[in-house]
């Protein structure tokens, strides 16, 4: 009988000891050779294919005019840098972006709360912003050009009609899934109106809010290079879309692959830099994403 008691608390203690050791390995922090392997490494391998496949095809193609080379889009940099206008056709684009995606957001969360909470308002327009969202970006540019004229004015008008919609029904997609509990609880601790809403309904819906976020972005740049590309003015500036028409009107390959390139670049650094440590950040406070 002794022998078995002691076998069960042998057996609870290193039940105890092996469940400690697991939350300090999630707690702790992952090592460089971890974050190499896992975060850097695969990014850098997926690079290489791409460039190999890429010196691949250049002599297969043979056709500068189709396909130019590596060297050719470097030389297009080089000479971009040396101009001092590289990182002008980029400050040009995100900075439209980002305010114009900052408006988005001021509109954008307060009409999907409104969506959300209101029921006569969600079954008007809420079929209507599921509409706008699926509408093409590139379908505002002309009559926002006849509206407002070549200028900021019509860029960001592009970017609000393409990005509220997103950012809207992401918040509208979040608070439906906040378990009724939360509401209730809130109420019962006097959290009701503003303050429900600050407290309760926005904590439980950011998931749904930062997709939304994300997704919004990802219209506001993709309505911002449409608008480029199709209104050029020389009062505008060059940004990248206007940078991809200029190449394209040139038939110059390289500078098309370099302002290809750049807004590659610009899309996944903004989403590296900006989205991915909030949602990471999100998913942790949730116990949904441990530190491994």
């Amino acid at each position: 009988m002794a022998s078995t008691e002691t076998t069960t608390v042998q057996d609870g203690g290193s039940v105890e000891a092996g469940l400690d050791a697991l939350e300090n390995q999630v707690a702790g922090r992952p090592t460089f050779r971890q974050t190499f392997v896992n975060k850097i490494f695969p990014p850098i391998v997926a690079l290489a294919v791409v460039m190999v496949i890429w010196f691949i095809l250049t002599p297969i193609v043979d056709d500068p005019s189709k396909l130019p080379s590596p060297g050719a889009v470097g030389a297009e940099f080089k000479n971009a840098w040396l101009q001092g206008n590289l990182l002008g056709y980029i400050w040009t684009s995100v900075s439209r972006g980002l305010l114009g995606f900052f408006f988005a957001l001021l509109i954008g969360t307060p009409l999907g709360l409104v969506v959300a909470r209101v029921k006569f308002i969600r079954a008007a327009i809420g079929p209507i912003l599921s509409g706008l969202q699926s509408l093409p970006s590139v379908a505002w540019v002309p009559p926002a050009v006849i509206w407002l004229g070549l200028n900021n004015s019509m860029m960001y008008t592009v970017i609000l009609l393409g990005a509220v919609p997103s950012i809207a029904n992401g918040l509208v997609s979040g608070v439906d899934q906040v378990p009724p509990l939360f509401l209730r609880a809130g109420r019962t601790m006097g959290a009701t109106g503003v303050k429900g809403i600050w407290h309760v309904t926005l904590p439980a819906a950011l998931p749904g809010y930062v997709a939304g976020l994300k997704q919004g972005w990802a219209f506001s740049w993709r309505s911002l290079m449409a608008a480029e590309i199709i209104a050029s003015f020389p009062d505008l500036g060059v940004g990248l879309g206007q940078l991809l028409e200029n190449g394209r009107t040139a038939s110059d390959m390289a500078m098309v692959f370099e302002a290809i390139v750049l807004i590659l670049f610009v899309g996944i650094a903004i989403d590296l830099l900006l989205f991915s440590p909030v949602e990471r950040w999100v998913l942790r406070s949730r116990g949904l994403l441990v530190k491994s």
